[in-house]
């Protein structure tokens, strides 16, 4: 059998404007309007259909059938043995039919190319393709179903509907030989002494050239000045060891495939406070400056208070937090234990006025969009785990409780702590939606994550390892908010808006919940920990049992005719399930940024607003490419406002309407036209800590044109 692709199968109208034009130029159009002053949507769909003409056909290489294929690719060491050795052929033809008689089409040129440039297989020379998208769903399924045909065969009816998008690590390794891991990022903790420094570090390098971002927690790291072996003045603080990292993440990739990334999490009132933002000025020092690591500040609420009141915040040493208090700096709760540490006479400490310090974060992010922001206390409310959360991730969606790795002297381990994997992939709202059976797409996203996870084994970092396998942790995000509101006439950010993703999150949890406990039933198994949850103690199901969660608008009521909400009764009957059997995952559901899935699954970028209608990149070679907003056409663009109309107020709206349903975090980015300041930005921070938003990711700035563009205006990320 000879797989042929079934986009330039799509036929169009003639349109003399589009005649003898290349893909690039077509894609090009988008930017250009019509003679009646409307966005020319064909000129894309045209591109992504000449794209396969001019380009994909021409260098994929074709097989006479599915077997030849097959059997070339693991003999070549293209395609991994073991995942196909676990089904008879007869079924690898059965799902590979099943996937083809989809026909699925890239909605958009800029779909098609992403995922032909990023994702598919190709040869070792790189020159040609070895797989179309059906190859690479059917793929990641039967690696992912591990054996078992109808979890396979659902799970390629969920990816190639587009209701569920594994996340860019496992859809592009999966099944491939020669691969990275299937896991989107980690996070570390670094304790206060050398041989913790010294395996960060190393740790790093060895998640790094896996296609992993890392992040990792700097705070309990005495601050610069403090005593080495009771000799003052020794310690050179954290900005060396940032240096440090910054270099090993620019080293180690994955193949080229991935570049090295990391973050670094450091508390608002540790010491090298100051230091650890001014890293990110724009004129700041050489020996300084930090400018690929990202930076990310966790600020307790007490921080807050201080700044109302017009106080000054004290800072602590960890040094001589951790002898008092025998823990470290990180695992202590500045707000509970604030006062207490500013009368005791054992903690060395300064301080720094509280307004200040807020006016430096915005002014740093202004510059350079960082630092993310971590709201320490509103995470560890809502946290259901026994334990502390103290820092986040890369895209600041993941929240989880860490505890610390302990070496000997020739540094091995002595007590292996829990680190953490963030074991992604997000589903289309819009497209979860249509199904009209929403538990069913999130029960086998769920299903599929949880594979991620047992299937990930990173020996070379035990702590990783560990935590993973005693966890089970996964993280179901969500992307196409925007477009299915703006599909269905709905305002971003509006009182139907806000009642959709309440009602829409709040169903997604139950069945999140409900698919862990069917699987901890099946395997006989929970999470560690689950006793001291309060999943165990029924605390975590009162607030839907003692009240009806439901549409609060005809419109909404409407959106979800189709679909079941829960009842009372059910959380109740979940209740009882869980507290009998458990879950199998300790932690569910965190909402990504969504970059490059949500292209290839023609989505607006998780739950944020568009920034654009007609988004403008540049990919490598090709120059500018147009991506036009999901759903769009030239009838509904009233409803596609970009996050610079919207205001911050609504976005942050949405996200606290999710939020309460969400038991990590959500990947917020603040857009603020070019007239904000940063007393804005200071008022967007206290509004999100007052809403109980848990985390903030970049600030956005929108720019004006360079000149000489056919675009009005432009949107540059403040990196």
């Amino acid at each position: 059998m000879v797989e042929s692709t079934v986009t330039d199968q799509v036929e169009f109208k003639a349109n003399p404007a589009f005649e003898g034009l290349d893909y690039h130029a077509l894609n090009a159009m988008l930017n250009l309007y019509d003679a009646d002053g409307k966005i020319q949507f064909d000129a894309d769909k045209r591109a992504a259909r000449e794209y396969f003409l001019q380009h994909v056909n021409q260098n994929t290489v074709f097989f006479h059938s599915l077997k030849e294929r097959l059997d070339y690719l693991v003999e070549k060491e293209y395609y991994e043995g073991a995942v196909i050795d676990q089904y008879p052929f007869e079924f690898i033809q059965k799902i590979n039919d099943f996937a083809y008689s989809k026909k699925f089409r890239f909605e958009t040129f800029l779909g098609a190319f992403k995922y032909y440039t990023s994702y598919t297989l190709k040869t070792f020379d790189g020159k040609r393709y070895l797989e179309r998208f059906e190859d690479r769903v059917v793929m990641t399924a039967l690696a992912l179903a591990e054996g078992d045909e109808q979890v396979a065969l659902d799970l390629v009816d969920e990816i190639i509907s587009g209701r569920f998008q594994p996340a860019t690590p496992t859809f592009l390794n999966a099944g491939k030989a020669q691969r990275g891991e299937l896991v989107s990022c980690f996070l570390l903790r670094i304790e206060d002494n050398m041989e913790s420094i010294a395996r960060g570090i190393n740790s790093s390098l060895q998640l790094s050239k896996r296609g992993g971002g890392v992040a990792l927690l700097l705070s309990n790291i005495r601050e610069s000045g403090a005593p080495i072996k009771q000799i003052e003045n020794q310690s050179s603080g954290i900005i060396p060891v940032m240096k440090l990292l910054e270099d090993s993440f620019s080293y180690a990739n994955q193949l080229g495939a991935r570049q090295g990334a990391g973050a670094v999490y450091l508390n608002a009132h540790h010491p090298d406070i100051m230091r650890f933002l001014d890293t990110k000025r724009e004129n700041a020092d050489e020996k300084i400056r930090i400018k690929t690591l990202s930076l990310g500040v966790v600020v307790p609420d007490i921080t807050f208070d201080l700044a109302k009141k017009g106080e000054d915040m004290y800072l602590f040493s960890p040094y001589d937090v951790e002898k008092v208090y025998g823990v470290p700096f990180g695992d202590i709760s500045v707000t509970e234990k604030y006062h207490e540490m500013v009368d005791d006479s054992r903690i060395k400490k300064t301080k720094i006025n509280a307004r200040e310090f807020f006016q430096t974060l915005a002014e740093i992010q202004f510059e350079s969009g960082y630092p993310y922001i971590m709201f320490e206390d509103t995470v560890n409310k809502a946290n259901p785990i026994k334990g502390r959360i103290n820092m986040s991730n890369l895209c600041s969606e993941i929240l989880q409780v860490n505890t610390p790795t302990t070496y000997n002297t020739d540094l091995s381990y002595d007590q292996i702590g829990k680190d953490i994997s963030c074991n992604l992939g997000s589903m289309n709202i819009a497209l979860a939606m249509d199904s009209n059976d929403l538990g069913k797409t999130v029960e086998m996203a769920i299903r599929a994550l949880t594979a991620v996870s047992t299937q990930s084994h990173i020996g070379s970092v035990r702590s990783i390892e560990d935590g993973n396998d005693r966890t089970h942790a996964i993280g179901l995000g969500q992307m196409n908010l925007h477009g299915y509101l703006a599909r269905e006439r709905v305002f971003y950010g509006s009182e139907e808006g806000l009642d959709f993703t309440n009602v829409y999150f709040y169903t997604v949890l139950y069945h999140a919940l409900r698919a862990s406990n069917r699987l901890a039933i099946e395997r006989g198994e929970t999470f560690d920990g689950f006793e001291d949850s309060t999943y165990a103690s029924g605390e975590f199901f009162d607030k839907y049992i003692e009240q009806a969660w439901v549409p609060a608008t005809d419109k909404v009521k409407e959106l979800f005719a189709g679909q079941h909400i829960p009842t009372q009764q059910d959380w109740s009957a979940l209740k009882d399930s869980i507290q009998q059997h458990g879950i199998f995952n300790q932690n569910l559901q965190a909402v990504p940024p969504t970059g490059s899935i949500s292209y290839i699954n023609n989505s607006t970028s998780s739950i944020h607003p568009i920034a654009s209608k007609v988004e403008i990149r540049k990919e490598g070679k090709l120059g500018r490419v147009y991506y036009p907003a999901p759903f769009m056409t030239n009838d509904n663009l009233e409803y596609y406002q970009d996050a610079y109309e919207i205001g911050y107020e609504k976005v942050i709206d949405t996200y606290a309407a999710a939020t309460q349903h969400v038991d990590q975090g959500l990947s917020l980015t603040l857009f603020f036209k070019d007239t904000a300041t940063t007393r804005d930005i200071n008022r967007a921070q206290i509004y999100a800590w007052r809403k109980g938003i848990k985390t903030i990711y970049y600030i956005r700035l929108r720019q004006m044109a360079l000149e000489g563009t056919d675009m009005s205006e432009c949107v540059s990320c403040m990196l």
